[in-house]
């Protein structure tokens, strides 16, 4: 069920995680628990439902809430618990969060625990790595390509932008509750990257496909890339793409042939051109 508070004062407390927090202060909220992370726009909440993830308050534009949001709030009120809705009119919610809502909401949720990087890697047949990739709107991309060409799970490095900040979310439209991934970190037992983690994957049968321009690049359509069974496809930061180290590590180094004068794709159209045509089923 919900309970409908109209908002009063901008200054409510309650309101801070909307208006005062930044991404990585919503991510250290709980700590030692897992933190929170903002979903915005009916269709990426019910995602986040959908996926198990535990609502914690919702910000509303009163028409939206007298539009029922898009099914929403009945799903919210036939659900177990009591979730406050913080409600108010569209220019008083501009200037409480410096900008127009996304279909007029925002839904502070609470992360969970990390998915178990074995148990995604027991399940996964195709795997994409990102190695640094920093922009929120690059994995968001990423990951929508990903759910949508076939891959079955994400792994990424420390240094990746986190999936749930809210840009991301929002740019994969809600994917990232749809498709496992988890952190490369060397801690909690999982391998560091990329080494152990290459080998490890090696050793579960995996072939590892580096997305780089280098001299050993084969294009690819190339027909020594029809390989059968479990892959991982990895994706470096923009800019400086993969590591020497990460390249050298992997079993085929990849290129995406380009036409005369232009050396090189986005990190996240170059993802859903390499999932296409390697992740085929």
């Amino acid at each position: 069920m919900i309970t409908v508070i109209p908002i009063q004062d901008l200054r409510d407390p309650a309101l801070t995680v909307y208006t005062g927090l930044s991404e990585t202060q919503l991510y250290h909220y709980n700590e030692p628990a897992p933190g929170i992370f903002i979903a915005e726009s009916p269709k990426v909440i019910r995602r986040a439902l959908e996926a198990g993830y535990e609502p914690v308050s919702i910000l509303m534009d009163k028409k939206q809430l007298l539009r029922g949001a898009e099914g929403l709030v009945q799903e919210l009120r036939d659900a177990e618990g009591d979730l406050p809705v913080y409600v108010a009119e569209e220019e008083v919610l501009r200037e409480l969060t410096g900008f127009p809502l996304t279909r007029g909401c925002l839904c502070a949720m609470d992360r969970g625990r990390p998915a178990d990087w074995e148990e995604i890697l027991r399940r996964a047949g195709t795997v994409c790595v990102m190695e640094n990739v920093v922009n929120p709107t690059n994995v968001g991309a990423i990951f929508r390509s990903a759910a949508a060409l076939n891959v079955d799970a994400v792994m990424l490095t420390r240094g990746c932008s986190d999936p749930l900040y809210r840009r991301a979310v929002r740019v994969s439209m809600g994917t990232v509750f749809r498709i496992p991934w988890t952190f490369w970190d060397g801690a909690g037992g999982s391998p560091a990257w990329p080494d152990p983690a290459l080998k490890e994957l090696r050793a579960r049968g995996f072939t590892t496909l580096a997305l780089a321009l280098t001299k050993r690049s084969v294009p690819i359509d190339d027909p020594r890339l029809l390989i059968p069974g479990k892959k991982v496809i990895v994706l470096g930061t923009e800019g400086e793409g993969l590591t020497e180290e990460t390249i050298a590590s992997c079993d085929h180094t990849v290129r995406i042939p380009m036409a005369e004068g232009v050396d090189s794709l986005n990190v996240a159209a170059a993802s859903a051109v390499a999932f296409w045509e390697l992740c085929k089923k």
